[in-house]
Protein backbone atom coordinates (compact mmCIF):
# COMPACT_ATOMS: atom_id res chain seq x y z
CA UNK A 1 0.00 0.00 0.00
CA UNK A 2 2.97 2.28 0.38
CA UNK A 3 4.39 1.59 -2.38
CA UNK A 4 1.38 2.63 -4.44
CA UNK A 5 0.54 6.31 -2.49
CA UNK A 6 4.70 6.84 -3.51
CA UNK A 7 3.82 5.97 -7.52
CA UNK A 8 0.53 8.57 -6.68
CA UNK A 9 2.71 10.98 -4.91
CA UNK A 10 4.89 10.70 -7.98
CA UNK A 11 2.37 11.29 -10.45
CA UNK A 12 1.27 14.01 -9.13
CA UNK A 13 4.33 16.30 -8.78
CA UNK A 14 4.93 15.00 -12.66
CA UNK A 15 1.69 16.08 -13.43
CA UNK A 16 1.82 19.55 -11.76
CA UNK A 17 5.69 20.53 -13.26
CA UNK A 18 4.10 19.04 -16.54
CA UNK A 19 0.82 21.72 -16.29
CA UNK A 20 2.83 24.68 -14.64
CA UNK A 21 5.59 24.10 -17.77
CA UNK A 22 2.61 24.26 -19.95
CA UNK A 23 0.75 27.22 -18.32
CA UNK A 24 4.46 29.19 -18.14
CA UNK A 25 5.08 28.59 -21.94
CA UNK A 26 1.61 29.31 -23.31
CA UNK A 27 1.16 32.92 -21.21
CA UNK A 28 4.23 33.63 -19.46
CA UNK A 29 7.64 32.53 -21.49
CA UNK A 30 8.24 31.15 -24.66
CA UNK A 31 11.49 29.65 -26.35
CA UNK A 32 12.20 31.53 -30.20
CA UNK A 33 15.44 30.24 -31.62
CA UNK A 34 16.72 33.01 -34.09
CA UNK A 35 17.36 32.11 -37.96
CA UNK A 36 19.25 33.88 -40.14
CA UNK A 37 20.86 37.28 -40.20
CA UNK A 38 17.61 40.49 -40.55
CA UNK A 39 18.11 41.51 -36.74
CA UNK A 40 22.17 41.70 -36.77
CA UNK A 41 23.98 43.04 -34.78
CA UNK A 42 21.46 42.95 -32.14
CA UNK A 43 20.78 39.11 -32.52
CA UNK A 44 22.75 36.15 -34.30
CA UNK A 45 21.77 33.03 -36.41
CA UNK A 46 20.85 30.51 -33.61
CA UNK A 47 20.51 32.25 -30.37
CA UNK A 48 18.08 30.68 -28.34
CA UNK A 49 15.89 33.46 -26.45
CA UNK A 50 13.18 33.75 -24.21
CA UNK A 51 10.42 35.84 -25.18
CA UNK A 52 7.87 37.31 -22.88
CA UNK A 53 4.16 37.38 -23.44
CA UNK A 54 2.18 39.05 -20.41
CA UNK A 55 3.36 43.00 -20.64
CA UNK A 56 1.61 43.32 -24.27
CA UNK A 57 -1.73 41.84 -22.10
CA UNK A 58 -1.66 44.89 -20.69
CA UNK A 59 0.20 47.74 -22.33
CA UNK A 60 1.22 48.39 -25.87
CA UNK A 61 4.43 48.13 -27.56
CA UNK A 62 6.83 50.84 -27.65
CA UNK A 63 9.38 52.04 -30.28
CA UNK A 64 12.30 50.18 -30.07
CA UNK A 65 10.51 46.55 -28.82
CA UNK A 66 11.71 43.65 -30.15
CA UNK A 67 8.98 41.34 -31.17
CA UNK A 68 8.30 38.05 -32.19
CA UNK A 69 5.20 37.67 -34.19
CA UNK A 70 3.37 34.98 -36.80
CA UNK A 71 4.21 35.94 -40.24
CA UNK A 72 1.06 37.73 -41.68
CA UNK A 73 1.45 36.27 -45.13
CA UNK A 74 1.73 32.25 -43.35
CA UNK A 75 1.09 32.03 -39.70
CA UNK A 76 3.06 29.05 -39.12
CA UNK A 77 6.50 31.03 -39.54
CA UNK A 78 7.73 33.50 -36.52
CA UNK A 79 9.42 36.28 -37.55
CA UNK A 80 11.86 38.55 -34.91
CA UNK A 81 11.98 42.43 -35.93
CA UNK A 82 12.06 45.83 -34.15
CA UNK A 83 9.08 47.96 -34.47
CA UNK A 84 10.09 51.66 -35.45
CA UNK A 85 6.30 52.89 -36.45
CA UNK A 86 3.93 53.09 -33.84
CA UNK A 87 -0.54 53.06 -34.49
CA UNK A 88 -1.26 56.39 -36.06
CA UNK A 89 2.32 57.08 -37.32
CA UNK A 90 3.58 58.21 -40.43
CA UNK A 91 6.63 56.06 -41.35
CA UNK A 92 8.96 57.17 -44.60
CA UNK A 93 12.07 55.77 -45.51
CA UNK A 94 14.21 58.26 -47.67
CA UNK A 95 17.80 57.42 -48.53
CA UNK A 96 18.54 54.74 -45.76
CA UNK A 97 16.95 56.92 -43.16
CA UNK A 98 13.74 56.41 -41.31
CA UNK A 99 11.11 59.63 -40.59
CA UNK A 100 8.29 59.08 -37.74
CA UNK A 101 5.65 62.39 -38.79
CA UNK A 102 8.51 63.35 -40.71
CA UNK A 103 11.31 63.49 -37.98
CA UNK A 104 14.45 61.38 -38.63
CA UNK A 105 14.57 57.89 -36.20
CA UNK A 106 17.63 58.17 -34.40
CA UNK A 107 18.76 54.95 -34.58
CA UNK A 108 22.11 54.22 -32.86
CA UNK A 109 21.44 49.86 -32.69
CA UNK A 110 22.12 50.50 -36.54
CA UNK A 111 26.16 51.09 -37.63
CA UNK A 112 26.52 53.84 -39.45
CA UNK A 113 28.84 52.07 -41.51
CA UNK A 114 25.88 49.49 -42.58
CA UNK A 115 24.97 49.49 -46.69
CA UNK A 116 21.76 50.48 -47.13
CA UNK A 117 21.91 49.70 -50.73
CA UNK A 118 18.46 48.73 -51.02
CA UNK A 119 17.26 52.00 -49.34
CA UNK A 120 19.38 54.66 -51.11
CA UNK A 121 17.81 53.72 -54.77
CA UNK A 122 15.25 56.82 -54.65
CA UNK A 123 12.93 54.77 -56.77
CA UNK A 124 12.41 52.50 -53.70
CA UNK A 125 11.81 55.19 -50.57
CA UNK A 126 8.77 54.18 -48.83
CA UNK A 127 5.91 55.42 -46.89
CA UNK A 128 2.85 55.15 -44.75
CA UNK A 129 0.59 55.77 -42.34
CA UNK A 130 -0.18 53.14 -39.99
CA UNK A 131 -3.95 52.42 -38.90
CA UNK A 132 -4.77 51.56 -35.05
CA UNK A 133 -3.50 48.34 -34.61
CA UNK A 134 -0.77 48.70 -36.53
CA UNK A 135 2.74 48.53 -36.91
CA UNK A 136 5.91 49.10 -38.59
CA UNK A 137 8.60 46.44 -38.16
CA UNK A 138 12.45 46.54 -39.86
CA UNK A 139 15.33 44.25 -39.27
CA UNK A 140 18.04 45.56 -38.09
CA UNK A 141 20.30 44.34 -40.71
CA UNK A 142 18.56 45.75 -43.30
CA UNK A 143 19.76 44.49 -46.39
CA UNK A 144 18.80 41.20 -45.02
CA UNK A 145 15.59 41.42 -43.72
CA UNK A 146 11.72 40.33 -44.81
CA UNK A 147 10.20 43.21 -42.91
CA UNK A 148 7.20 45.82 -43.32
CA UNK A 149 9.32 47.43 -46.10
CA UNK A 150 7.94 44.61 -47.91
CA UNK A 151 4.81 43.21 -46.43
CA UNK A 152 3.24 46.30 -45.11
CA UNK A 153 2.33 46.99 -41.40
CA UNK A 154 1.96 44.34 -38.25
CA UNK A 155 -1.23 44.01 -37.14
CA UNK A 156 -1.26 43.66 -33.50
CA UNK A 157 -2.74 40.60 -33.60
CA UNK A 158 0.26 38.91 -35.10
CA UNK A 159 2.55 39.88 -32.09
CA UNK A 160 3.26 36.93 -29.68
CA UNK A 161 5.99 39.26 -27.12
CA UNK A 162 8.85 40.60 -27.06
CA UNK A 163 12.00 39.36 -26.88
CA UNK A 164 13.72 39.27 -22.68
CA UNK A 165 16.47 37.24 -22.78
CA UNK A 166 18.94 35.29 -24.75
CA UNK A 167 19.69 32.36 -23.18
CA UNK A 168 22.16 30.49 -25.81
CA UNK A 169 25.02 30.75 -26.67
CA UNK A 170 26.57 31.17 -22.67
CA UNK A 171 28.37 33.65 -24.33
CA UNK A 172 25.42 36.07 -25.16
CA UNK A 173 23.36 35.52 -22.20
CA UNK A 174 22.01 38.60 -21.46
CA UNK A 175 18.55 41.05 -20.95
CA UNK A 176 17.31 42.57 -23.57
CA UNK A 177 16.79 45.87 -23.17
CA UNK A 178 14.42 48.47 -25.94
CA UNK A 179 16.67 51.54 -26.99
CA UNK A 180 15.01 55.13 -25.61
CA UNK A 181 14.23 57.33 -28.46
CA UNK A 182 13.80 61.17 -27.59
Amino acid sequence: MRRFSSVVEVVKVVAIVFLSAIIIRTFVFQPFVVEGSSMERTFHNGEYLFIEKVSYKVKTPKRGDVVVFRYPRDIRYNYIKRIVGLPGETVQIKQGNVYINGNQLSEEYIPATQATLVDNNPDLNYEVTLEDDQFFVLGDNRDHSSDSREWGPLDRKFIIGRSALVLYPQSNFRAVASPNYQ
